[in-house]
């Protein structure tokens, strides 16, 4: 089926009381990985490329120096194969924009086919925060397409988000942002952090979103809240990295158990991205360790050398520059790339899978209204009248 917004797929969480887990992709083979995962559980899906996955997907290596052009080539190809996918799958597809930068990098994200936009205005002031996420809302809406806003701070590193510390969303706040803005889905700070250095036994601050929840509902106001930096960082993919070879210190996540208990709460989207990288990277060094002949590969032995090289890393951007006409189109040009293609494969599905159950949206994509672009557009018509 085609691609949808994601508005129809956050009322599906809203009205049947579940998450769905939203994966971060940086390659083809990702994206595959991720849909053939949900279609297994029967699962809707969430596909996010960030604003600067983008720009690796256009072909920059040092994607943290991407421009706004490589950002509108790399959205253009992800777009262009996940539809490929989302058209031949029996399951509602969502492609989103994970933290766009400003108004141009959502603005490409979308002229390139993403159906679903996040603009991050979290470290601007309050006023200035709602009249960007405003400026977004109106233009995205015009199109079906659905916005994510943010308000409050998540400490931690991903791609160009950074912050030493996190500055709680104030529920009021909160929802004066959501009825300013219309925006369909808010990111809040509860006690979540962006990478893989969250600190052990991270207890998230829940009631932040019951009182977001308790006052949205007495203001009739709908807005699914998003849990940002909520990998899981599973222990045993860490320690079997590091037997492998390499040297990932001070990586821990939230737990899956407090993740859980925030869904009842009024989560209803939980971004993922470190597990998946750390995933993909032990099934990198593992393979090369099984077949040592392959280090010498013409076609893969740059990217041994990047895993020698690069001990602390675990984002595979790092390793697979050496085959980026894979990563950008999927080409497979020789048996030694096709295993690294099916490490990136196995270790996504790895890592999304137990994610999926643990969730709750298994078996849910029959409850996910199948809407068009066009469709949603006329809808937001009706609830925009007031913005």
């Amino acid at each position: 089926m085609p691609l949808i917004p994601l508005r129809p797929l956050l009322e599906a969480t809203h009205k049947y009381h579940f998450a769905q887990g939203a994966f971060n992709v940086n390659a083809i083979a990702q994206a595959k990985a991720v849909i053939e995962v949900h279609e297994m559980f029967r699962s809707a899906a969430i596909l996010q490329g960030a604003d600067l996955a983008n720009g690796f997907m256009g072909g920059r290596t040092d994607f943290l120096n991407a421009t706004l052009e490589d950002k509108k080539l790399g959205a253009k190809i992800i777009a262009e194969e996940v539809r490929k996918c989302g058209e031949t799958s029996a399951i509602p597809v969502v492609l989103h924009l994970d933290h766009g930068k400003d108004f141009d990098s959502v603005k490409a994200a979308i002229e390139g086919g993403y159906t679903s936009v996040m603009i991050d205005g979290s470290s601007l002031a309050f006023e200035q925060n709602v009249e960007l996420t405003r400026e977004v809302v109106k233009y995205a809406h015009k199109r079906g397409v659905s916005v994510e806003g943010e308000l409050g701070v998540l400490a931690g590193v991903e791609d160009h988000v950074f912050s030493k510390n996190s500055t709680y969303t104030n529920p009021l706040m909160a929802v004066e942002f959501i009825r300013k803005t219309g925006v369909d889905c808010l990111a809040i700070s509860y006690g979540t952090m962006h990478g893989a250095s969250k600190g052990k036994d991270v207890k998230l601050r829940k009631e932040i979103v019951i009182a977001i929840k308790e006052c949205l509902n007495h203001e009739n106001l709908f807005g699914v809240l998003v849990s940002h930096g909520s990998s899981t960082v599973p222990q045993y993919i860490v320690n079997e990295i590091n037997s492998l070879g390499g040297n990932v210190q001070n990586a821990y996540g939230i737990s899956v158990d407090e993740l859980k208990q925030a869904i009842p709460c009024g989560i209803g989207k939980i971004n993922v991205d470190t597990d998946i990288r750390l995933a993909v990277t032990r099934n990198m060094r593992e393979y090369f360790l099984s077949y040592p002949e392959k280090q010498k590969s013409t076609s893969i032995g740059e990217i041994y050398n990047l895993l020698e090289e690069k001990k602390d890393q675990f984002d595979p951007r790092v390793f697979l520059t050496p085959i980026m006409d894979t990563v950008m189109y999927g080409t497979v040009p020789d048996e030694d790339v096709a295993a690294i293609v099916d490490c990136i494969e196995s270790g996504v599905k790895e890592a999304v899978g137990g994610l999926i159950t643990e969730f709750g949206s298994f078996g849910k994509a029959p409850l996910v209204e199948n809407v068009s672009l066009d469709e949603m557009a006329e809808r937001y018509k009706k609830i925009d009248a007031n913005l």
